[in-house]
Protein backbone atom coordinates (compact mmCIF):
# COMPACT_ATOMS: atom_id res chain seq x y z
CA UNK A 1 0.00 0.00 0.00
CA UNK A 2 1.39 3.26 -0.61
CA UNK A 3 0.81 6.52 0.85
CA UNK A 4 3.48 9.03 -0.46
CA UNK A 5 2.75 11.80 -3.04
CA UNK A 6 5.54 14.39 -3.74
CA UNK A 7 9.06 15.03 -5.33
CA UNK A 8 11.09 17.11 -3.43
CA UNK A 9 8.27 18.00 -0.82
CA UNK A 10 6.69 14.36 0.05
CA UNK A 11 3.77 13.49 2.06
CA UNK A 12 3.13 10.21 3.73
CA UNK A 13 -0.08 9.52 5.09
CA UNK A 14 -1.25 6.96 7.91
CA UNK A 15 -4.33 6.16 9.85
CA UNK A 16 -7.61 4.84 9.78
CA UNK A 17 -10.63 6.23 10.30
CA UNK A 18 -11.48 4.49 13.63
CA UNK A 19 -7.99 3.86 15.00
CA UNK A 20 -6.53 6.04 17.91
CA UNK A 21 -4.90 8.50 15.46
CA UNK A 22 -4.69 9.86 11.84
CA UNK A 23 -1.60 11.79 10.68
CA UNK A 24 1.18 12.53 8.00
CA UNK A 25 4.72 12.88 7.81
CA UNK A 26 5.67 16.16 5.73
CA UNK A 27 9.52 15.57 4.45
CA UNK A 28 11.63 18.13 2.40
CA UNK A 29 10.30 21.37 4.06
CA UNK A 30 12.97 24.35 4.01
CA UNK A 31 14.53 24.97 8.12
CA UNK A 32 13.63 28.59 9.44
CA UNK A 33 10.13 28.98 8.28
CA UNK A 34 7.82 30.53 10.60
CA UNK A 35 4.48 28.70 11.07
CA UNK A 36 1.44 30.04 12.50
CA UNK A 37 -0.40 27.57 14.02
CA UNK A 38 -3.61 29.79 14.71
CA UNK A 39 -4.33 29.16 10.56
CA UNK A 40 -3.75 25.69 11.17
CA UNK A 41 -6.59 25.74 13.21
CA UNK A 42 -8.74 27.81 11.49
CA UNK A 43 -8.05 25.50 8.02
CA UNK A 44 -9.08 22.43 10.28
CA UNK A 45 -12.54 24.46 11.38
CA UNK A 46 -13.39 25.19 7.78
CA UNK A 47 -13.24 21.20 7.05
CA UNK A 48 -15.40 20.23 10.58
CA UNK A 49 -18.99 19.56 10.19
CA UNK A 50 -21.70 22.30 9.93
CA UNK A 51 -25.25 21.88 11.87
CA UNK A 52 -27.71 20.11 10.29
CA UNK A 53 -25.69 20.00 6.74
CA UNK A 54 -23.40 17.62 7.73
CA UNK A 55 -22.86 14.44 9.90
CA UNK A 56 -23.59 14.24 13.55
CA UNK A 57 -19.12 12.78 13.75
CA UNK A 58 -17.50 16.15 15.34
CA UNK A 59 -14.34 15.91 16.00
CA UNK A 60 -12.17 18.67 17.79
CA UNK A 61 -8.56 17.28 15.66
CA UNK A 62 -6.96 18.41 18.71
CA UNK A 63 -3.36 17.87 17.25
CA UNK A 64 0.16 17.90 17.99
CA UNK A 65 3.01 18.29 15.61
CA UNK A 66 5.92 15.99 17.12
CA UNK A 67 8.85 16.15 14.95
CA UNK A 68 10.12 19.10 12.34
CA UNK A 69 8.84 22.42 14.31
CA UNK A 70 11.15 23.57 17.21
CA UNK A 71 10.46 27.20 18.90
CA UNK A 72 7.90 28.31 16.38
CA UNK A 73 9.76 27.44 12.99
CA UNK A 74 10.44 24.50 10.58
CA UNK A 75 13.93 22.53 11.45
CA UNK A 76 13.98 21.01 8.19
CA UNK A 77 13.85 17.34 9.52
CA UNK A 78 10.62 15.66 8.71
CA UNK A 79 7.44 16.74 10.20
CA UNK A 80 5.12 14.22 12.08
CA UNK A 81 1.71 15.41 12.59
CA UNK A 82 -0.71 13.34 14.83
CA UNK A 83 -4.62 14.35 14.71
CA UNK A 84 -6.98 12.44 17.59
CA UNK A 85 -10.19 10.45 16.84
CA UNK A 86 -12.04 10.94 19.62
CA UNK A 87 -15.77 10.95 18.31
CA UNK A 88 -15.99 7.27 16.89
CA UNK A 89 -19.07 4.56 16.95
CA UNK A 90 -17.80 1.54 15.67
CA UNK A 91 -20.91 -0.72 16.09
CA UNK A 92 -22.19 1.07 12.96
CA UNK A 93 -20.03 -0.83 10.47
CA UNK A 94 -19.86 -4.52 9.37
CA UNK A 95 -17.45 -6.67 7.88
CA UNK A 96 -19.32 -8.71 5.81
CA UNK A 97 -21.91 -6.11 4.35
CA UNK A 98 -20.84 -4.12 1.08
CA UNK A 99 -22.07 -0.79 0.98
CA UNK A 100 -23.22 0.51 -2.59
CA UNK A 101 -20.39 2.61 -4.18
CA UNK A 102 -18.56 1.89 -1.27
CA UNK A 103 -14.84 1.19 -1.22
CA UNK A 104 -15.70 -1.99 1.16
CA UNK A 105 -15.60 -4.88 -1.82
CA UNK A 106 -12.78 -3.64 -3.62
CA UNK A 107 -10.54 -3.29 -0.12
CA UNK A 108 -11.88 -7.06 0.74
CA UNK A 109 -10.21 -8.19 -3.05
CA UNK A 110 -7.52 -6.09 -2.11
CA UNK A 111 -6.28 -6.73 1.45
CA UNK A 112 -7.70 -10.10 1.83
CA UNK A 113 -9.95 -9.07 5.03
CA UNK A 114 -7.28 -7.71 6.59
CA UNK A 115 -8.58 -4.12 5.99
CA UNK A 116 -9.67 -1.87 9.11
CA UNK A 117 -13.30 -1.33 7.27
CA UNK A 118 -14.71 0.65 10.26
CA UNK A 119 -15.75 3.97 8.82
CA UNK A 120 -14.06 3.24 5.73
CA UNK A 121 -10.82 2.43 7.66
CA UNK A 122 -7.83 3.95 5.63
CA UNK A 123 -9.85 5.25 2.76
CA UNK A 124 -11.85 7.63 4.95
CA UNK A 125 -12.63 10.84 4.65
CA UNK A 126 -11.29 11.86 7.86
CA UNK A 127 -7.71 11.13 5.93
CA UNK A 128 -8.23 14.60 4.77
CA UNK A 129 -7.75 16.36 8.34
CA UNK A 130 -3.82 15.72 8.38
CA UNK A 131 -3.65 16.83 4.33
CA UNK A 132 -5.41 19.95 5.27
CA UNK A 133 -2.98 21.02 7.85
CA UNK A 134 -0.05 19.76 5.45
CA UNK A 135 -2.03 22.49 3.38
CA UNK A 136 -2.64 25.14 5.78
CA UNK A 137 1.93 24.45 5.86
CA UNK A 138 1.85 25.06 2.31
CA UNK A 139 -0.53 27.88 1.83
CA UNK A 140 1.89 29.71 4.63
CA UNK A 141 5.03 29.29 1.93
CA UNK A 142 2.74 30.06 -0.96
CA UNK A 143 1.85 33.29 0.64
CA UNK A 144 5.68 34.23 1.44
CA UNK A 145 6.40 34.67 -2.17
CA UNK A 146 2.76 35.94 -3.08
CA UNK A 147 0.95 33.42 -4.53
CA UNK A 148 -2.48 32.67 -3.91
CA UNK A 149 -5.24 30.01 -3.77
CA UNK A 150 -8.80 30.44 -3.72
CA UNK A 151 -11.55 28.00 -4.11
CA UNK A 152 -15.63 28.19 -3.56
CA UNK A 153 -18.50 26.38 -4.41
CA UNK A 154 -19.39 26.77 -7.88
CA UNK A 155 -22.62 24.56 -7.81
CA UNK A 156 -24.64 22.37 -5.58
CA UNK A 157 -26.64 20.05 -7.54
CA UNK A 158 -28.46 22.50 -10.12
CA UNK A 159 -27.51 25.62 -7.90
CA UNK A 160 -24.98 27.55 -9.51
CA UNK A 161 -22.91 30.51 -7.75
CA UNK A 162 -21.11 33.39 -9.62
CA UNK A 163 -17.79 32.21 -11.66
CA UNK A 164 -14.43 33.92 -11.04
CA UNK A 165 -13.98 37.20 -12.64
CA UNK A 166 -10.40 38.36 -13.55
CA UNK A 167 -11.22 42.15 -12.60
CA UNK A 168 -12.94 41.26 -9.09
CA UNK A 169 -10.18 38.45 -8.33
CA UNK A 170 -8.19 40.08 -5.48
CA UNK A 171 -12.17 41.19 -3.56
CA UNK A 172 -13.54 37.70 -4.53
CA UNK A 173 -10.67 35.79 -3.51
CA UNK A 174 -11.10 37.90 -0.25
CA UNK A 175 -14.55 36.16 0.74
CA UNK A 176 -12.98 32.70 -0.04
CA UNK A 177 -11.85 32.15 3.66
CA UNK A 178 -15.23 30.81 5.10
CA UNK A 179 -16.80 28.01 6.19
CA UNK A 180 -19.34 27.98 3.73
CA UNK A 181 -17.58 29.50 0.59
CA UNK A 182 -19.40 31.37 -2.57
CA UNK A 183 -18.93 34.59 -4.32
CA UNK A 184 -22.66 35.25 -4.22
CA UNK A 185 -24.12 35.60 -0.69
CA UNK A 186 -27.52 35.65 -2.16
CA UNK A 187 -27.42 31.88 -3.36
CA UNK A 188 -25.76 30.40 -0.15
CA UNK A 189 -29.52 30.05 1.42
CA UNK A 190 -30.56 28.07 -1.47
CA UNK A 191 -27.62 25.57 -1.72
CA UNK A 192 -27.78 24.84 2.00
CA UNK A 193 -31.80 24.50 1.63
CA UNK A 194 -31.09 21.93 -1.15
CA UNK A 195 -28.71 19.97 1.20
CA UNK A 196 -31.48 19.95 3.74
CA UNK A 197 -34.15 18.75 1.59
CA UNK A 198 -31.56 15.61 0.54
CA UNK A 199 -31.14 14.67 3.74
CA UNK A 200 -34.90 15.26 4.78
CA UNK A 201 -35.64 12.98 1.42
CA UNK A 202 -32.68 10.54 3.23
CA UNK A 203 -30.51 11.01 -0.01
CA UNK A 204 -27.62 13.20 -0.58
CA UNK A 205 -26.09 15.67 -3.24
CA UNK A 206 -22.75 16.55 -4.73
CA UNK A 207 -21.10 19.78 -6.71
CA UNK A 208 -18.77 21.60 -8.31
CA UNK A 209 -15.85 23.12 -6.32
CA UNK A 210 -13.91 26.15 -8.51
CA UNK A 211 -10.43 27.26 -7.55
CA UNK A 212 -7.95 29.73 -8.90
CA UNK A 213 -3.85 29.73 -8.61
CA UNK A 214 -2.56 33.28 -8.90
CA UNK A 215 0.79 35.03 -8.95
CA UNK A 216 2.69 31.83 -9.79
CA UNK A 217 5.41 32.74 -12.55
CA UNK A 218 5.54 31.35 -16.02
CA UNK A 219 7.60 27.93 -16.26
CA UNK A 220 6.40 25.74 -13.78
CA UNK A 221 5.99 22.39 -13.88
CA UNK A 222 8.01 18.95 -15.41
CA UNK A 223 6.83 18.03 -18.77
CA UNK A 224 5.78 15.24 -19.75
CA UNK A 225 4.67 12.98 -16.71
CA UNK A 226 4.98 16.39 -13.96
CA UNK A 227 2.99 18.65 -15.63
CA UNK A 228 0.88 20.90 -13.30
CA UNK A 229 -2.03 19.55 -14.52
CA UNK A 230 -0.76 15.86 -13.55
CA UNK A 231 0.79 16.64 -10.39
CA UNK A 232 -2.68 18.64 -9.21
CA UNK A 233 -4.92 15.85 -10.75
CA UNK A 234 -3.19 13.26 -9.12
CA UNK A 235 -4.02 15.04 -5.41
CA UNK A 236 -7.08 16.34 -6.35
CA UNK A 237 -8.44 12.87 -7.54
CA UNK A 238 -6.98 11.49 -4.16
CA UNK A 239 -10.04 13.29 -2.45
CA UNK A 240 -12.63 10.87 -1.14
CA UNK A 241 -15.70 11.72 -3.89
CA UNK A 242 -13.88 13.76 -6.74
CA UNK A 243 -14.95 11.87 -9.69
CA UNK A 244 -13.59 14.97 -12.08
CA UNK A 245 -11.25 17.57 -12.38
CA UNK A 246 -10.77 19.89 -15.25
CA UNK A 247 -8.44 22.91 -16.07
CA UNK A 248 -9.90 26.17 -18.16
CA UNK A 249 -12.73 25.41 -20.31
CA UNK A 250 -11.97 21.93 -19.48
CA UNK A 251 -14.67 19.63 -21.75
CA UNK A 252 -16.26 22.86 -23.10
CA UNK A 253 -13.21 23.14 -25.43
CA UNK A 254 -15.34 20.90 -27.47
CA UNK A 255 -17.71 23.70 -27.97
CA UNK A 256 -15.38 25.74 -29.79
CA UNK A 257 -13.23 25.91 -32.75
CA UNK A 258 -9.72 26.77 -32.26
CA UNK A 259 -9.64 30.26 -33.25
CA UNK A 260 -12.00 31.00 -30.78
CA UNK A 261 -10.45 29.68 -27.86
CA UNK A 262 -6.64 30.79 -28.75
CA UNK A 263 -5.04 32.42 -25.88
CA UNK A 264 -3.22 34.83 -27.53
CA UNK A 265 0.09 36.85 -26.53
CA UNK A 266 0.85 40.71 -25.83
CA UNK A 267 3.07 42.73 -23.70
CA UNK A 268 0.95 45.10 -22.05
CA UNK A 269 2.55 47.32 -19.38
CA UNK A 270 5.79 45.99 -19.94
CA UNK A 271 5.16 42.32 -19.23
CA UNK A 272 3.74 39.51 -20.94
CA UNK A 273 0.45 38.17 -20.47
CA UNK A 274 -2.33 36.40 -22.88
CA UNK A 275 -5.37 38.48 -23.94
CA UNK A 276 -7.96 35.25 -22.96
CA UNK A 277 -7.70 32.37 -20.16
CA UNK A 278 -9.25 29.71 -22.06
CA UNK A 279 -6.22 26.86 -20.94
CA UNK A 280 -6.36 27.91 -17.50
CA UNK A 281 -2.96 29.14 -17.01
CA UNK A 282 -1.03 26.70 -18.67
CA UNK A 283 0.38 26.09 -21.80
CA UNK A 284 2.06 22.57 -22.76
CA UNK A 285 2.10 21.61 -18.96
CA UNK A 286 4.00 24.85 -17.64
CA UNK A 287 2.31 27.55 -16.05
CA UNK A 288 1.82 30.98 -18.45
CA UNK A 289 1.82 33.50 -15.75
CA UNK A 290 -1.84 33.90 -15.94
CA UNK A 291 -4.37 32.86 -12.97
CA UNK A 292 -4.48 28.95 -12.72
CA UNK A 293 -8.59 28.17 -13.15
CA UNK A 294 -9.42 23.99 -11.91
CA UNK A 295 -12.94 22.92 -11.51
CA UNK A 296 -13.09 19.52 -9.26
CA UNK A 297 -16.56 17.51 -9.66
CA UNK A 298 -17.67 16.13 -5.62
CA UNK A 299 -19.97 13.09 -6.21
CA UNK A 300 -22.87 12.27 -3.76
CA UNK A 301 -22.29 11.19 -0.81
CA UNK A 302 -23.44 7.00 -1.05
CA UNK A 303 -23.69 6.43 2.51
CA UNK A 304 -27.43 7.58 2.90
CA UNK A 305 -30.45 5.89 4.96
CA UNK A 306 -32.39 4.49 2.14
CA UNK A 307 -32.18 0.74 1.88
CA UNK A 308 -30.85 -1.25 -1.02
CA UNK A 309 -29.68 -4.07 -2.65
CA UNK A 310 -26.09 -5.69 -1.76
CA UNK A 311 -24.55 -8.69 -0.78
CA UNK A 312 -23.29 -10.58 2.15
CA UNK A 313 -19.80 -11.45 1.95
CA UNK A 314 -19.85 -14.45 4.82
CA UNK A 315 -23.28 -15.95 3.58
CA UNK A 316 -22.41 -15.31 0.08
CA UNK A 317 -26.10 -13.84 -0.38
CA UNK A 318 -28.08 -11.62 -1.55
CA UNK A 319 -29.85 -8.84 0.54
CA UNK A 320 -31.60 -6.35 1.41
CA UNK A 321 -30.65 -3.90 4.29
CA UNK A 322 -29.69 -0.52 5.10
CA UNK A 323 -26.70 1.31 6.68
CA UNK A 324 -26.41 2.52 10.19
CA UNK A 325 -23.77 5.14 11.13
CA UNK A 326 -23.55 9.22 11.07
CA UNK A 327 -23.19 10.64 7.61
CA UNK A 328 -23.17 13.91 5.40
CA UNK A 329 -25.98 14.39 2.94
CA UNK A 330 -23.38 16.82 1.13
CA UNK A 331 -19.76 17.07 1.46
CA UNK A 332 -18.92 20.12 -1.13
CA UNK A 333 -18.64 22.28 1.54
CA UNK A 334 -16.54 20.83 3.78
CA UNK A 335 -13.94 19.84 0.97
CA UNK A 336 -13.08 23.08 -0.31
CA UNK A 337 -10.82 23.46 2.37
CA UNK A 338 -8.99 20.32 1.52
CA UNK A 339 -9.27 21.21 -2.51
CA UNK A 340 -7.29 24.26 -1.30
CA UNK A 341 -5.01 22.01 0.76
CA UNK A 342 -4.38 19.94 -2.12
CA UNK A 343 -3.51 22.16 -4.43
CA UNK A 344 -0.93 23.85 -2.16
CA UNK A 345 1.17 20.86 -1.53
CA UNK A 346 0.89 20.30 -4.97
CA UNK A 347 1.99 24.04 -6.37
CA UNK A 348 5.14 23.83 -3.54
CA UNK A 349 6.14 20.40 -4.82
CA UNK A 350 6.47 22.17 -8.33
CA UNK A 351 7.75 25.09 -7.07
CA UNK A 352 10.90 23.06 -4.83
CA UNK A 353 11.46 20.87 -8.47
CA UNK A 354 11.84 24.33 -9.97
CA UNK A 355 14.02 26.75 -7.91
CA UNK A 356 14.62 24.70 -4.83
CA UNK A 357 14.63 25.31 -1.06
CA UNK A 358 16.33 29.02 -1.57
CA UNK A 359 12.93 29.94 -2.65
CA UNK A 360 11.58 30.02 0.66
CA UNK A 361 14.42 30.06 2.66
CA UNK A 362 14.60 32.83 5.41
CA UNK A 363 18.03 33.99 6.32
CA UNK A 364 18.70 34.96 10.09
Amino acid sequence: MKNTFGTCLSITLFGESHQEAVGCVMDGLPAGIKLDVSFIHEQLKRRRPQGEISTKRVEQDVFKIVSGFFNGYTTGSPMTILIENSDVKSEDYQSNIVRPSHVDYVAECKYQGYQDYRGSGHFSGRLTAPLVIAGAICLQLLKSIDVEIASHILKIKDIQDDGFQFEHLAQQIKVCNTSFNVLNKDIKEAMVQEITKAKEQCDSVGGVIESIIVGLKPGVGEPFFDSIESVISHLLFSIPAVKGVQFGLGFSFSDYYGSQVRDEYQYIDHKVVTTSNYNGGIHGGLSNGMPITIQSVIKPTSSIERPFSSIDLTTKENIKTSIQGRHDPCIVHRAVVVVDSMLAIAVVDLLLQEYGRELFRVVK
